[in-house]
C-alpha cells in the first residue's frame, strides 16, 4: 500500500490480457531452433546450479558455458551481449563493491568500526535497549556501504553482536533479531542485493526514486521490528 503511494503504476488494468497474448502467441507459431536452444540452455542451467554441491561446478562457469552455447548456436551474438547494459551494470556493481567489502572486513576496518561504536556506547551508559536500539540502528543503514547481504553478515555480524552483548543485551535476543535484521535494508540502494541492479538497469527508475523509497521503506519496516516486533519479543520471553 505504502509503494502504491510512492510509485504508483502507470498502467493499473489491461482489459483483455489473456486475448491478446493468445493472439500474439498464435502469430508468433511454432518455436524456431533458436529458442528451443534457449530453452535447453535455461533447464542445464537450473540442474547445473542446483547440483553445484555434486557436480562441483560454481555459478560463474555455468553462467558462461550459457553465454558460450547460445553464441555458438546464434541464439545471441556479440552485439547483443554489448548492449545488455542491466548485466554490464549488475558486474560494475556487484564486482567493484563486494570486492571493496571483503577488502575492508580482511583489513580489520570493520573489527576496529565495531570495537570503537561498541565503546562509544557503552561509555554513553544509555542502558541496554537504547543502545541495543542505536547499535541495530547503526547496523542496519550500514548498507549503504555494502553490495551484499552476505558481505555486510560476514564482516559485521559477529562484531556488532559482541558489542550489543557487551552493552547488556540479552544474547539470544541479538543474535536472532541480528539475523533478520540482515535482510531489512537490502532495498536502501540499488546495488544493495543481487537482484538490484538487473531491476535498476531496465531503467524503469531512477536512482533518485529508488534511494527515496528503498529509505522509507525500510524505515517503516525498522520502526515496526523495533516497536511491534519489540513488544512480541518480550512477550515470548527473548528478553
Amino acid at each position: 500500500l505504502l509503494m502504491l503511494k510512492l510509485s504508483p503504476p502507470e498502467i493499473k488494468a489491461i482489459p483483455g490480457a489473456h486475448d491478446l497474448a493468445v493472439s500474439e502467441l498464435q502469430k508468433m507459431g511454432p518455436m524456431n531452433l533458436q529458442e528451443k536452444v534457449l530453452a535447453f540452455v535455461f533447464v542445464m542451467c537450473l540442474i547445473l546450479w542446483a547440483t553445484g554441491s555434486w557436480t562441483k561446478l560454481g555459478a560463474t562457469p555455468v553462467a558462461m558455458l550459457a553465454v558460450a552455447i547460445m553464441l555458438i548456436c546464434k541464439v545471441l551474438d556479440w552485439k547483443d551481449i554489448l548492449s545488455e547494459k542491466g548485466a554490464w551494470d549488475a558486474m560494475f556493481w556487484m564486482g567493484g563493491l563486494v570486492a571493496l567489502a571483503t577488502a575492508l572486513a580482511k583489513s580489520g576496518f570493520i573489527a576496529w568500526l565495531a570495537k570503537m561504536i561498541g565503546g562509544a556506547i557503552a561509555a554513553a551508559n544509555l542502558g541496554w535497549i537504547t543502545s541495543f536500539v542505536v547499535i541495530s540502528l547503526i547496523y542496519i543503514y550500514s548498507h549503504y556501504c555494502f553490495a551484499s547481504v552476505t558481505a555486510r553478515i560476514s564482516a559485521m555480524y559477529a562484531a556488532f553482536v559482541a558489542v550489543a552483548a557487551a552493552c547488556g543485551v540479552p544474547a539470544l535476543l541479538v543474535a536472532i533479531t541480528f539475523g533478520c535484521f540482515a535482510n531489512l535494508p537490502i532495498s536502501l540502494t540499488h546495488y544493495g542485493n543481487g537482484c538490484g541492479p538487473v531491476y535498476f538497469g531496465a531503467g524503469y527508475v531512477s536512482q533518485g526514486e529508488w534511494w527515496r523509497n528503498g529509505f522509507i521503506i525500510t524505515t517503516v519496516n525498522v520502526a515496526i521490528w523495533l516497536t511491534v516486533g519489540m513488544a512480541w519479543w518480550k512477550i515470548i520471553g527473548l528478553y
